[in-house]
């Protein structure tokens, strides 16, 4: 199967290594090697390298800067198909459309050259455009929801390209369609934004990043948060609370700067960071109740 599917590939001219560490490629720096690593250059080529892999029965997995996801220590038995180069930007008047790979941070940065305001908040999340329309992502008060105007996806069930408009994509925290439904990949944003002054944007968003940094453990590997918010508390207050900030398993810790993320100090496995999951939601169920749930995609 893997072989079929390499020789598609090469037919086609799409970039791939086989047996990569995935620990390189994921901003938690942790994962064993996968089968194949695949780089698409443009929406051809990623449809192109999905729908040769199911049609080889290779198993895959589409990724953007994999800034929210924990790889397995064992790695990867299929195709892990990267975006990060499906990255073109463009502005129309007030609206901006990206593809999947590129950057959320390089988005607000557009947007403030073009003096265009309501995408300050993406300024400093790691994440790829996809990643972010497929989280629903969002920080300082500001989501996707609240700009993204449509989307283009490739829709696996059908076999074509559409649009979703705005409604289509079932926002709610840190979810959205694409997230229910992974049948849909997707390939752009369109963003709709306000004229503002560009270095009012600018101001902003170097406040912004000033906070991340300050409150933040920006200086180890991680994945972000490492839970979703739960509704009337903070999930780093809840972990501190019960105990855990600063706690170690292996090399992955419960951040001593800020208790909602864990942080990779130096060799952690994949294991290592399960059993802190594992272990901050069972202490904080026991001692308030509150069950936290994973931000961070496990994919093994």
């Amino acid at each position: 199967m893997l072989n079929a599917y390499i020789d598609l590939l090469k037919s086609k001219g799409i970039r791939y290594k086989e047996g990569a560490s995935l620990a390189l490629l994921s901003s938690f720096q942790i994962g064993g090697p996968a089968d194949l690593i695949v780089w698409t250059e443009n929406m051809d080529m990623l449809i192109y390298a999905i729908e040769q892999a199911r049609r080889t029965g290779v198993k895959y997995c589409v990724i953007g800067n994999a800034s929210n996801v924990l790889f397995s220590d064992e790695g990867f038995r299929g195709a892990i198909i990267f975006t990060h180069y499906c990255k073109n930007v463009t502005v129309d008047g007030t609206r901006i459309t990206a593809e999947c790979g590129a950057s959320f941070t390089h988005l607000a940065s557009v947007a403030c050259k073009n003096a265009l305001t309501g995408l300050e908040f993406a300024y400093g999340i790691p994440g790829s455009c996809g990643g972010a329309v497929f989280m629903n992502a969002g920080a300082y008060g500001g989501e996707v929801k609240d700009v993204l105007v449509s989307s283009t996806c490739y829709d696996l069930s059908r076999g074509a390209i559409r649009i979703l408009s705005a409604d289509e994509h079932k926002f709610d925290y840190r979810t959205s369609v694409y997230d229910q439904n992974r049948d849909l990949i997707v390939m752009d944003a369109t963003f709709e934004l306000k004229k503002g002054e560009e270095s009012v944007i600018r101001a902003t968003m170097d406040a912004m990043m000033a906070s991340r940094r300050s409150k933040q453990p920006l200086e180890f590997p991680n994945a972000g948060s490492t839970f979703k918010r739960p509704e009337g508390h903070f999930a780093g207050k809840l972990i501190e609370d019960a105990g855990l900030k600063g706690y170690s398993i292996g090399g992955a810790q419960v951040s001593d700067k800020h208790a909602g993320f864990i942080v990779n100090k130096g060799g952690a496995t994949a294991h290592d960071v399960l059993e802190l999951i594992e272990l901050s939601q069972e202490l904080v169920m026991a001692k308030f109740g509150v069950p936290l749930e994973c931000e961070i995609k496990y994919i093994e």
